[in-house]
């Protein structure tokens, strides 16, 4: 579909919603994505990207960081702790805030450092065991720990399961971050971001209808 197709629907959905233009964040997923295709779209002018691999990321980036001036990479992916200090270096926004262990040595470095990425809790919004995240109903206090941590936690993001309509678990995601006073919601990918800017996303998640089907063989 590409980039320009991509960023003329999220316009229409952001209109259809009654929603002021500019308000939805568009992370162009770049992840196991050859460099050409990477540097297309950076050559277009988009600057806000989306990784699920650290090393991968630690790879590519900084150099391309150097070249294209302005430029976000966000982390979507699981964070293992023993990687959160090169992730520290890498994202100015982590998507995956998802347990106690990850908050709590993330707040060590935060408070070493002096900065702190954008964070958004990851909720497992559908209660699926195989997925990462927070469940719906311990979100609340996990996100009041986070700040007793003196983690300034931004938003929350889910991934809704793949055999349901996803609208329902976009629109328990908005109340979630309305009852929590938080302002993103990162939610919603190829296939159902128009549902998701209907319920209030702030940031949507577009990868291969951007840079075309990956290959990870």
């Amino acid at each position: 579909m590409g980039l320009e197709n991509i960023k003329g629907r999220i316009a229409a959905a952001v209109a259809a919603a009654g929603r002021p233009q500019g308000d939805v964040r568009l992370i162009a997923v770049s992840k196991v994505q050859p460099p050409d295709r990477v540097e297309a779209v950076l050559n277009a002018g988009h600057r806000v990207f989306g990784e699920n691999y650290v090393q991968e990321a630690a790879g590519k980036w900084p150099g391309w960081r150097e070249v294209y001036s302005g430029t976000e990479v966000h982390m979507i992916g699981p964070l293992q702790t023993n990687k959160l200090k090169l992730a520290l270096d890498l994202f100015d926004a982590i998507h995956t805030l998802d347990r106690p262990s990850l908050a709590q040595k993330l707040a060590r470095q935060v408070q070493a450092r002096g900065s702190c990425p954008q964070l958004f809790v990851q909720v497992n919004i559908g209660d699926e065991p195989q997925k990462a995240g927070v469940l719906p109903d311990d979100t609340d206090n996990f996100i009041r720990d986070c700040e007793s941590l003196d983690l300034p936690v931004f938003g929350l993001m889910c991934i809704p399961p793949e055999d349901q309509r996803p609208r329902p678990y976009f629109a328990a995601m908005r109340v979630i971050a309305e009852r929590n006073g938080l302002a993103g919601l990162s939610m919603g990918m190829s296939a159902d971001f128009e549902d998701a800017i209907a319920e209030g996303a702030t940031h949507v998640r577009v990868g291969s209808a951007i840079f075309g089907a990956r290959d990870y063989s």
